[in-house]
């Protein structure tokens, strides 16, 4: 199975498979400040998010030896999401998880990524709004 059927077929189902080599790397509940959105009161200050991520990850075909080098990092990860919201403001919840998505597909090894953005502070009546799109590599 190439890299691209493993990736579709392992995805959505966020399940790690030893016989396909396939890991999941994840970030739950990632509360950070983005200057995020469209309205005029929500470009004056930032506003609370919540992240999550899950990849996709091909395993290395190698002992690990407890080296950090030799796994996907979830702190890099972290630290490119938080580099990611840095650069600025951006308009669109779906423009910012694709920016962090794109950003995780870089990793060679990390075949698929799930990003899920919340914005718990936007309707009293609701816990949270936002988008989760999920993306391959191409």
């Amino acid at each position: 199975m190439d890299e691209e059927n493993t990736a579709a077929s392992v995805m959505s189902g966020g399940i790690a498979c030893a016989r396909r080599g396939i890991a999941h790397i994840f970030v739950r509940d990632l509360e950070l400040m983005a200057h995020l959105g469209v309205h005029d009161f929500e470009k004056q200050k930032p506003q609370r998010v919540i992240i999550n991520v899950d990849l996709t990850v091909r395993e290395r075909n190698e002992p690990l030896e407890d080296n950090i080098h030799k796994v996907v990092s979830y702190e890099k990860v972290v630290n490119h999401i938080r580099e990611v919201i840095a650069r600025g403001h951006v308009n669109l919840v779906e423009t910012l998880a694709e920016m962090i998505a794109l950003e995780c597909l870089k990793n060679p090894y990390v075949l698929a990524a799930r990003v899920r953005i919340e914005k718990p502070d936007i309707f009293p009546e609701a816990r949270s709004v936002g988008i989760e799109i999920e993306r391959r590599r191409p």
